[in-house]
């Protein structure tokens, strides 16, 4: 019987998780080449410098936040990938459209780093983290209404990521509401929801995450 091209690609669910690894660590890696030291012909004294890692501290922070939102976002992926049995060609395609977001992570935290009290900035760095969350949730869908998952899968693992996505966006969404007020307050509150997120913590106010 003969066979399409649609039904043999995008199969290697292991050659998915190392690409995914390899745009990860990229891009991960790629955050921290915009932290620059202060010009060292500006440095005349210990003030100076201190005055110099002042001014480089928007950059810092940002670059803080981003390396953890990819952390986050590449534990997710590896236990979502964890939960599959196989691929296919529109999965892979997903996934691929996940990792290129992934990829304007840097550039995303570069802009909103440079322009970090303008709202522009910030609503475009908290669009790129919903694509990814969006796409995630789109690869889960696609996982589990074609088949893809285990067939041993406790249910309830699912339910749990399928939640955690839908939540750590809409606290997302949240905080980049708050620019209306201030762009400082979108980032602490941001910041903040990475920080429980990537800490985890299993006492009773965060068991809902």
């Amino acid at each position: 019987m003969p066979r399409h091209y649609n039904q043999v690609a995008g199969q290697s669910l292991d050659r998915l998780k190392a690409l995914s690894d390899g745009v990860f660590a990229v891009a991960m890696t790629l955050l921290v080449l915009d932290l620059r030291a202060p010009a060292a012909e500006a440095i005349r004294s210990e003030a100076d410098l201190w005055h110099g890692l002042l001014v480089l501290s928007p950059r810092l922070l940002t670059y803080v936040m981003s390396f953890i939102t990819l952390g986050i976002f590449w534990i997710g992926q590896q236990t979502q990938h964890d939960m599959v049995a196989r691929s296919d060609r529109a999965y892979a395609w997903l996934h691929l459209v996940l990792l290129m977001a992934v990829t304007l992570v840097p550039f995303s935290t570069a802009l909103l780093a440079e322009f970090i009290t303008y709202r522009v900035a910030l609503l475009v760095y908290w669009a790129n983290i919903f694509v990814i969350g969006v796409m995630i949730g789109a690869t889960l869908y696609r996982a589990h209404a074609f088949g893809l998952l285990k067939p041993d899968l406790d249910g309830g693992v699912f339910r749990a990521l399928v939640h955690r996505v839908v939540v750590a966006q809409g606290l997302y969404a949240f905080g980049a509401a708050l620019c209306v007020f201030s762009t400082w307050w979108s980032i602490g509150f941001i910041a903040a929801v990475q920080l429980v997120y990537a800490i985890g913590p299993r006492f009773r106010p965060f068991t809902w995450l």
